[in-house]
């Protein structure tokens, strides 16, 4: 798709196809930042961000402290967005073959990610999380995003927002639909994926804002285009009715600030039977690591991810609380997930990274022994 996106002050939201191949990624996010929206480069025919560079791949590795981004490079994906127009034309300038992502968070805005996957359908409780469907309704025919977002309009009394042609939509190349609306609210809408564990819109239904970013309009990519529909190109305020199963749904951030607690009970035990509390900081990071290690004689079927993620988001607790120190804690949870399934690095490396981060946002506080 040879394009380029006008900037919609000037021409209200048409596409025209008027810039050589080359230059519309540039182009695209040139206008993307005319309408307030950050944008960062996506890696070469993909729809995720640009790897990080060696550096910040390492473990341990800080990124509010990061070098990168305050130097203007495109590490750590939607964090590096930018309105900046010197460093979008730097970045897409040099690489016209990135693509295009929007921080939809900064950008104010709330995107309705809505996919039409050939899966199986799941239980009934699941198509629209928090709505009861009874065993008498009959589910014939309802397969995707499109037709659970429909049913959740149509209880609403509302115009799903797939047929929304007020607002921005958006084709994506697997037939799925990107539908645009501002937040004017100033609310914090936190992302969702699908209807699974946690927070959840609707099955096959995505929710792209704080913390997420969204494929621009124009984006091409080998398996396509994303393609704006009609002639909408201006996201419209995000519904009343939408905005209340949103904050039905879970995706606002909680108003309680989370103080120290206590170690989870079989990570306790663990502890007060190395020694935890008036031993070494070796010996309570073996007791925490305990279930991990044991995976070793049992090649598999351990639930080993599991028992890896939740030593790390355990001893990211203790770190948050000073019991113990950050860099020998990641030697102790990557030397026991080695000892526990050797060449295995670069899986566990990713599952102690997010376990270990996740704990470090709640201090964990020792008890004395029971």
């Amino acid at each position: 798709m040879a394009a380029e996106l006008r900037d919609s002050r000037s021409d209200p939201g048409q596409f025209t196809r008027a810039a050589p191949l080359a230059s519309q990624p540039l182009a695209t996010a040139r206008w993307c930042a005319r309408q307030g929206w950050p944008v960062h480069p996506l890696a070469p025919g993909r729809k995720t961000p640009v790897g990080n560079c060696g550096a910040c791949r390492r473990p341990g590795h800080d990124r509010s402290a990061c070098g990168c981004l305050r130097a203007g490079r495109w590490c750590h994906g939607f964090h590096a967005a930018t309105r900046d127009a010197d460093r979008i034309r730097q970045w897409w300038g040099a690489r016209p073959d990135l693509g295009v992502g929007v921080a939809t968070g900064p950008a104010g805005l709330v995107v309705i990610d809505i996919d039409a996957h050939a899966c199986e359908l799941p239980d009934r409780a699941r198509l629209l999380p928090g709505v009861a469907i009874s065993d008498t309704v009959d589910l014939t025919g309802l397969a995707n995003g499109f037709h659970t977002l429909g049913v959740l309009a149509a209880l609403r009394g509302a115009t799903s927002p797939a047929d929304d042609a007020t607002t921005l939509r958006v084709r994506t190349p697997s037939g799925g639909l990107h539908v645009w609306y501002r937040n004017d609210g100033g609310r914090r809408w936190q992302c969702s994926t699908g209807s699974g564990s946690g927070r959840a819109l609707a099955w096959q239904v995505d929710v792209r804002a704080y913390g997420g970013y969204i494929v621009a309009p124009g984006t091409v990519t080998p398996a396509g285009s994303y393609r704006p529909l009609g002639v909408t190109r201006v996201p419209a305020p995000l519904p009343a009715w939408l905005a209340a199963e949103l904050e039905r749904t879970g995706h606002l951030p909680s108003t309680v600030v989370p103080g120290p607690r206590p170690v989870p009970p079989r990570a306790r035990q663990a502890v007060i039977a190395a020694g935890g509390g008036r031993g070494s900081s070796e010996r309570v990071l073996a007791g925490v690591l305990a279930e991990v290690t044991g995976c070793a004689v049992v090649p598999e079927g351990a639930a080993f991810s599991e028992k890896l993620n939740r030593a790390a988001y355990t001893v990211g607790g203790l770190v948050a609380a000073g019991h113990v120190g950050e860099a020998e804690a990641l030697r102790a949870l990557q030397g026991a997930a080695e000892r526990a399934r050797p060449g295995q690095e670069r899986r566990c490396r990713a599952i102690i990274r997010g376990g270990l981060s996740a704990g470090q946002a709640r201090p964990m506080a020792l008890r004395g022994r029971a």
